[in-house]
């Protein structure tokens, strides 16, 4: 849930005590109804308990989450079921099944059909593997894909349902669904041709006016990929990175007559919380959590329904919550075959490696990424993150699961002309990932919450100190290139993946550089063929980079 100011969890806590009470008060009234909502978001293809990563067994997925969404349907048969997307990308399973074998439907398709969900909204990685495996995917779901403020350039239409309507006990909802408009910034054109993504809070305020005054909704829900835009414990929280990408707390306070606000794409657990009356929660990602809304409802002498209270709250994947053997049965023939793919033997290591410390200090994984990378691109400077401090190569035979779990996403490379005034501007930019802080602060203390640690950049080619004990924007010192100062105007081949490119986590200083090269292959494949080919990876750090932590000299 984040940090909330005190009075917003004394309300918040306030709330819930008097939901609690409302059903009791309310048996007394003649027309009352309890109306439940059920919520999932960025799911990302994990339907098995399984960490991809390390192949071990973990409290997540959605063969999990169908055994809580059985036990609220015991309590409320007629709970709708919404999910808020990036729901078809993001784990091994579906990257076999968009790329190495495709299967006869969609995994996370085949899945949710059974547990009979009412609707999705679509999310930014839908559109990762493009608009065939997009289309195909949402052609094989048996209910609704929303995104109101999605339009085709043709027809000035919405490219997919803006909202549903569902009569649930004589209440008439409608949940509405909005995707983050910032998808031009991370996706290649062709991935989203044709489309554009407008502004989510006048389309909300368009569609909440059409729903009430038009179809007499009772109950209005928005099913948003986008999260909080703002820490609401912290005053002296940064702006955000990507300003636009977030704006739930812009619904909540900007739109009129929105009762339940259900959110994703940042990945937290927000149990509830309240904004202009309006509720909103979050169900992590994954499938770590369900979010459950609980509405009550009384119809006045004119006939109309009125929300009286309304809570919400999340419940957890733990290990006493069994998979449900049907769900698990539905995906075993696309499992065996990501397994086939994930135990396929590519090189080898002579030493155990790990990502533990990759953003606190050179490593040789990070090297071995951006060697890759420069390598494929003919580059003279390459960027590259620690997506997965869990990453881990043992000793002995490398398979693609070790390499999955060091580069996670399906990025592809571009080489850009930058200068080397904008590679500067990048490297200040990653070091912003760490807070100033008092002499003898641990690194992990420094960390600045509101930044991803899939944003703090590492650049090969260089060598550079980043001085935490320096004001931001002026920390990177010693920024040298082929043994001499790298001046403001020298031109360099520059690496990075797309995402980077497009302007992901606030690097926009490279958006405008011309396009040497663009990889066909995502940077995953291009590690697994230079494995293929050179089969051993490097084992040592190139020292070329460091921090200065400012920590008191003995």
């Amino acid at each position: 849930m984040g940090k909330l100011q005190p009075f917003i969890l004394r309300r918040a806590i306030l709330v819930l005590l008097a939901a609690a009470l409302i059903p009791a008060a309310l048996l007394q009234a003649a027309e009352r109804r309890h109306l439940t909502l059920l919520s999932t978001t960025d799911l990302h293809g994990h339907v098995l308990p399984e960490d991809y990563f390390t192949g071990k067994p973990a409290e997540l997925g959605l063969a999990k989450i169908a055994t809580l969404i059985h036990d609220q349907r015991r309590e409320d048969p007629h709970a709708l079921l919404i999910d808020c997307g990036d729901t078809i990308q993001g784990s091994p399973l579906e990257y076999v099944h968009a790329r190495v074998a495709p299967g006869p439907a969609d995994p996370m398709m085949l899945a949710m059909n059974a547990l009979r969900y009412d609707c999705m909204t679509v999310g930014n990685h839908e559109y990762n593997f493009g608009l065939q495996v997009l289309h195909k995917a949402e052609n094989e779901a048996r209910f609704p894909w929303l995104s109101a403020n999605t339009i085709a350039l043709a027809s000035r239409q919405p490219a997919y349902r803006p909202f549903i309507l569902r009569t649930v006990e004589g209440v008439l909802v409608a949940v509405i669904g909005i995707t983050t408009p910032k998808i031009p910034v991370w996706e290649d054109a062709p991935h989203y041709a044709g489309l554009e993504f407008e502004d989510p809070v006048a389309t909300a305020r368009h569609w909440v006016d059409e729903v009430r005054k038009k179809d007499h909704a009772d109950v209005v829900v928005l099913a948003v990929h986008m999260g909080l835009e703002e820490d609401l414990g912290r005053s002296d929280a940064p702006p955000p990175a990507l300003p636009g990408e977030n704006q739930c707390l812009a619904l909540a306070r900007q739109v009129p007559g929105v009762d339940v606000i259900l959110m994703g794409h940042t990945h937290r657990v927000v149990p509830d919380l309240f904004v202009n009356g309006v509720l909103l929660t979050q169900a992590g990602h994954w499938g770590d959590c369900l979010a459950r809304v609980d509405l009550y409802l009384q119809k006045s002498p004119a006939g109309t329904w009125t929300v009286i209270a309304k809570s919400a709250r999340t419940i957890p994947v733990t290990r006493e919550v069994s998979p449900d053997p049907a769900i698990e049965k539905i995906v075993a023939p696309y499992e065996a075959a990501t397994q086939a793919w994930l135990r396929r033997p590519i090189g080898r290591c002579a030493v155990e490696l790990d990502a533990r410390r990759a953003r606190e200090q050179d490593t040789a994984l990070i090297d071995f990424i951006n060697r890759v990378q420069a390598e494929a691109g003919h580059a003279d400077v390459s960027f590259a993150s620690s997506f997965n401090p869990r990453a881990h190569i043992p000793a002995g035979p490398v398979t693609v699961r070790e390499v999955y779990s060091l580069y996670v996403y399906e990025n592809t490379l571009v080489v850009v002309q930058a200068t080397g005034a904008q590679v500067k501007a990048a490297l200040e930019h990653s070091a912003l990932y760490y807070r100033a802080a008092p002499p003898g602060t641990p690194p992990a203390a420094r960390v600045d919450p509101t930044i991803p640690g899939y944003n703090f950049d590492i650049a090969s080619g260089l060598t550079y100190t980043m001085d935490l004990t320096r004001p931001p924007g002026q920390r990177i010192v010693g920024l040298s290139y082929r043994g001499h100062p790298l001046a403001p105007d020298t031109k360099l081949r520059v690496a990075l993946n797309n995402y980077r490119f497009g302007g992901g986590g606030g690097y926009t200083m490279f958006k405008d550089c011309p396009v040497l090269w663009k990889s066909s292959e995502e940077i995953r494949n291009l590690i697994i063929d230079w494995l293929e080919r050179n089969h051993d990876i490097p084992t040592a750090a190139d020292g070329h980079w460091s921090i200065t932590w400012g920590l008191p000299t003995k």
